[in-house]
């Protein structure tokens, strides 16, 4: 499973580890990402989804329904 947010599309991002002496390397800035199980009362089910903190964020803000519906006009299955 991709490292990516279901609801935000959050993904790795690259940059450049700079030393003490300036020397730069790559290195990958991860999303923070939970799986999370919630319960779905208009369906009555519990349903996961891989969401960073971020998302969770929204979701409480806006409630799971709404965020469920939008992910479903976008074509996610869920």
């Amino acid at each position: 499973m991709a490292r990516v947010c279901q609801i935000t599309g959050k993904k790795p991002m690259t940059g450049n580890s700079v030393s003490h002496s300036n020397i730069k390397t790559k290195r990958r800035f991860l999303p923070n990402l939970q799986k999370k199980r919630f319960f779905y009362a208009e369906e009555d089910r519990w349903i996961t989804l891989k969401v960073s903190t971020d998302a969770l964020r929204t979701i409480n803000k806006n409630g799971l329904g709404a965020v469920v519906k939008e992910l479903r006009a976008a074509g996610e299955k869920i």
